[in-house]
């Protein structure tokens, strides 16, 4: 086992806090540039508008706006294709629920795909057995920062004229076919919550190359008042979803930052998968060909026979490694919000609306999924981890793989 001498470089870096995040003096300079300016809205200040220009542009998006969360960014994109009551969006059931939530406020159904047993993503194989007449929009979760198949999924979407919806939240940098991630399909959406690439504590980008969804997507994070329209008005029912200057002054200058930490996360992670790769009852997860990974976390699998996660997880625990068995602790819809369907009131809405089988989880229609949660553990990672943390890691496991042995 290619595996070096443990570090003295302790404790591991999180991105909970400090030790794991870089944030300095170019988030308080802005910050008080903000503060001493006294506009704090983004309706009339200066950062909001700089960080929306500034992301575009670094992905080649003609279009990008901020929101308050990258729920918010997912809500703004469902609210984008409009759908009707009862309409059906597919999305992954390895994903936080608040990349569902706003299908149900938005009236339609949640539709689960089927995701790859080994990196967690939906297939387009999947995503085909599930497509039906009131199909409005595909979500793909990019889990962990690791594309999905975009080359199969797109050739689908586009052969049924359904537009795809990117979820990013994960996969800042990452790319596929030599796009950026999130450049892909008809949008893409961004989260800068506490543990991201890069973040505000919360916060959301939403990006598209597409006027009219663009539009919407500017409309709906705003009340749907047309600023600057000849004649405005409030012309669809929606929130205020705005960022604020505060967060759009951090946002910015963690923008600046945002190639260090991918490349940080990438050289650590490759070295960690040439340590374990080889490793009996380890499994790493593969890129697909012509992507790239921009690795929020580092998910790798542990077969039964040495443990599987939970035993695996908790070796690393004595030596101060947090890490993560399963990830999520069941898939979306055996939460009770889908599962016994509490929405508005006691009207199941819109789930009365939903056809039959679209409503039917039974495990054998979701092997992937219980396949991928069985044997996955994720470990948790940040652009301020050092050769010596991935050392300690890979020695740790390297340590457990042959006390089974």
């Amino acid at each position: 086992m290619n595996v070096m001498k443990d570090s003295m470089l302790l404790p591991i870096p999180s991105d909970q806090d400090a030790s794991g995040r870089q944030l300095g003096d170019e988030e308080i300079e802005f910050l008080t540039q903000v503060i001493r300016s006294g506009t704090l809205t983004s309706t009339k200040g200066t950062f909001v508008k700089q960080l929306q220009t500034a992301f575009g542009e670094l992905l080649g998006a003609a279009h990008c706006y901020a929101c308050g969360s990258g729920t918010g960014a997912i809500h703004a994109a469902i609210a984008a294709v409009d759908p009707e009551p009862g309409d059906e969006i597919i999305t992954s059931p390895i994903t936080d629920m608040g990349a569902i939530t706003p299908i149900i406020y938005q009236t339609a159904v949640p539709v689960f795909a089927d995701v790859d047993p080994i990196s967690g993503n939906v297939t387009a194989e999947a995503i085909e057995r599930v497509i039906g007449p009131k199909t409005k929009a595909i979500v793909v979760t990019h889990l962990f920062g690791n594309p999905a198949d975009m080359d199969s999924i797109m050739e689908l979407a586009d052969r049924h004229g359904i537009p795809v919806i990117e979820d990013c939240a994960q996969a800042y940098g990452a790319t596929y076919g030599g796009k950026p991630i999130g450049t892909i399909g008809a949008i893409g959406c961004f989260s800068l919550q506490q543990g991201k690439h890069i973040t505000t504590g919360e916060g959301g980008l939403v990006v598209s190359n597409d006027e009219g969804l663009a539009r919407r997507i500017r409309l709906f994070i705003d009340k749907a008042w047309g600023y600057g329209d000849p004649k405005p008005d409030h012309y669809f029912a929606a929130l205020n979803g705005r960022m604020t200057e505060l967060q759009g002054a951090v946002a910015l200058a963690q923008l600046g930052k945002l190639a260090h930490s991918v490349e940080q996360r990438q050289n650590t992670a490759d070295r960690l998968t040439d340590m374990i790769s080889t490793m009996p009852g380890i499994q790493v997860i593969e890129t697909p060909a012509g992507g790239t990974q921009s690795y929020w976390r580092y998910g790798l699998h542990v077969t039964e026979g040495y443990g599987g996660p939970v035993a695996l997880a908790g070796a690393l625990r004595e030596r101060d490694i947090a890490s993560a068995p399963r990830y999520i602790n069941k898939p979306a819809f055996e939460c009770e919000v889908i599962r016994d369907q509490k929405t508005f009131g006691n009207s199941r809405f819109p789930f009365n609306l939903a056809r039959e089988e679209v409503l039917d989880y039974a495990p054998e229609n979701y092997q992937g999924t219980y396949d991928f949660l069985r044997s996955v553990l994720v470990l948790g990672w940040n652009e301020m981890l050092e050769e010596g943390h991935v050392d300690l890691i890979a020695n740790q496991i390297a340590a457990h793989v042959e006390s089974v042995e």
